[in-house]
């Protein structure tokens, strides 16, 4: 007898997590929103992990399915998985992660409401140490300041805005092929990028309905994959068609930033598009020298701003907002004069 198609399918890879993943799978279990399927991929797990989602799995036969497969790692896990989602709308879920009650019942409500939404995430509640991964805990605390579907769109070239184990999307956006690409590069990120430059439409529910832990193990602290420099090798060929898309193709670019940091991190958009005219920076000993023959000025001395784009690669805590308030005074558009990139 075929399953019945439920309205949502969550799809979460799972690779040794035997200390977390039963808390994961019975964060699920136990939502408020009851018409949907779990699909934990193991990936080849050396611990018990398949084991323990399997015991579960089997007094709730018609809701989880176990797929064992050899490590293939996240990516292939996890395309693996939304290719076996039944439902029309698909949510990720980490194996060392905790879905609030009400998470899939405020997703999917906030979906239906809003049809032009293709993705729709949530604020999170860091489950980490503060004192031994603070700068986890800002990114948490900066991403759930990107509440807004513009805060969001033009924050997506600091960082990820949307913590992708919180995302719930349509199953509409696999059409054009698997989610995420295998590469040198974050490849949340990556696939975060590539469905708002195809035109995705992306937005959170104002509430915090997940808990994201920071496991040791998390890629993100031990993959060169995500590390600095992949982000913005990553993001530089995207931020640059938004530039050109945005109609400012034409104009001089201007890197804020005339410090080694920010002008290494430029250096990946310079590659990808063209070279910067000049820097702008704040520091009175910078401004006013030539770097490889451009200026560094002052911010009252940039070019009109029809003539010059800016891209800010200052990664200092709370540089870009500073940076933001300083152009915006001047009468620049973020999006179109301007761009915050670290």
């Amino acid at each position: 007898m075929a399953r019945r198609i439920p309205k949502v399918s969550v799809v979460m890879p799972c690779y040794n997590a035997a200390g977390t993943v039963v808390r994961a799978v019975e964060s699920i279990i136990t939502q408020s929103f009851t018409d949907w399927e779990l699909i934990v991929i193991d990936d080849g797990s050396q611990d018990d992990s398949a084991n323990l989602v399997e015991a579960i799995s089997k007094k709730l036969p018609e809701k989880i399915r176990l797929i064992r497969r050899p490590h293939l790692g996240v990516v292939g896990a996890s395309n693996y998985g939304y290719s076996l989602a039944q439902a029309p709308l698909i949510a990720r879920m980490d194996a060392d992660d905790v879905s609030l009650p009400m998470r899939l019942e405020k997703q999917w409500c906030a979906l239906q409401e809003s049809p032009e939404i293709d993705i729709i995430s949530c604020l999170v509640n860091f489950a980490g140490s503060h004192e031994s991964a603070g700068g986890y805990a800002h990114h948490v605390d900066w991403a759930n300041r990107q509440i807004t579907k513009d805060q969001i769109r033009l924050s997506r070239f600091i960082d990820l805005p949307t913590p992708h184990p919180t995302l719930m999307f349509r199953k509409e956006l696999l059409v054009n092929g698997p989610a995420y690409a295998d590469g040198d590069f974050p490849e949340d990120y990556e696939c975060f990028l590539r469905w708002i430059d195809r035109g995705a439409q992306v937005a959170k529910v104002p509430e915090v309905l997940f808990d994201w832990h920071d496991p040791s193990t998390r890629l993100s602290r031990n993959d060169a994959r995500y590390d600095m420099e992949a982000f913005h090798r990553c993001k530089a060929p995207y931020l640059t068609k938004a530039i050109q898309q945005s109609g400012c193709g034409d104009r001089d670019l201007w890197i804020w930033g005339a410090g080694r940091p920010a002008r290494k991190l430029a250096k990946t958009l310079e590659r990808n598009w063209k070279k910067a005219s000049g820097f702008v920076d704040v520091d009175p000993r910078k401004i006013g020298n030539y770097l490889q023959g451009r200026p560094v000025v002052a911010v009252d001395h940039l070019p009109k701003a029809e003539n010059a784009v800016i891209v800010c690669y200052v990664a200092s805590r709370g540089a870009g907002d500073v940076v933001r308030g300083q152009l915006l005074d001047l009468g620049r558009v973020e999006g179109i004069d301007f761009w915050i990139a670290a």
